[in-house]
């Protein structure tokens, strides 16, 4: 696995410059564009003790959809650049997260294929602040169709739209920080022989 890497993406609607650590002291340096994003990257980044430096400049007169999206197909292939080919790591990583009425789990398989479920609930809609809460559901779907992650993020309950949002990103880092845990004993966590 590599431990760092910078890595650049950009487009007519974003320009995205990031460097990860990716086991390091969940630093962060995070600059969106898209305040309450900021805060879920910082958050993301804290749990998963990955070091994350982040700067995206978007069309956001537009709206925040691109930046929030292109960041998290960034923040994927940066993390498929480092992880594979997968070996001496656990894979598999699971998390509850509670925040005071929300609760949200998170079981991730670092399968090297692709995949999504997100349950948030039928409330789970509209906006924090000037945020559109259905971004969140983009942002996880980039991450993990780039990173080739397969991930379950389920809210198992919760009111308040920030506390349901700031658990997703803490349980996602938390699961995807237990499933790089370095394990001497694995070579390539798969009875395939590869990943």
């Amino acid at each position: 696995m590599k431990e760092q890497i910078s890595h650049t993406r950009k487009t007519k609607e974003t320009d995205i410059s990031l460097e990860a650590t990716l086991y390091g002291s969940g630093s962060a340096r995070i600059s969106s564009g898209v305040g309450f994003f900021d805060h879920m990257l910082e958050a993301f980044s804290k749990h998963s003790l990955m070091d994350l430096t982040l700067k995206c400049q978007g069309d956001t007169h537009i709206d925040d959809h691109h930046s929030v999206e292109d960041c998290g197909i960034a923040l994927g292939e940066a993390l498929r650049q480092m992880m594979y080919p997968l070996s001496g790591v656990e894979r598999f990583g699971n998390a509850r997260v509670v925040m005071d009425e929300a609760c949200v789990a998170c079981d991730i398989d670092l399968a090297n294929r692709a995949f999504l479920v997100f349950e948030a609930g039928e409330g789970y809609g509209g906006k924090i602040g000037s945020f559109d809460v259905e971004l969140v559901e983009e942002f996880f779907r980039a991450v993990c169709f780039n990173a080739k992650i397969s991930a379950h993020i389920i809210c198992v309950r919760g009111k308040n739209l920030h506390h349901i949002t700031e658990a997703m990103f803490k349980a996602f880092g938390v699961s995807l920080r237990r499933a790089l845990t370095p394990n001497p004993r694995i070579s390539t966590p798969s009875t395939k022989g590869v990943l």
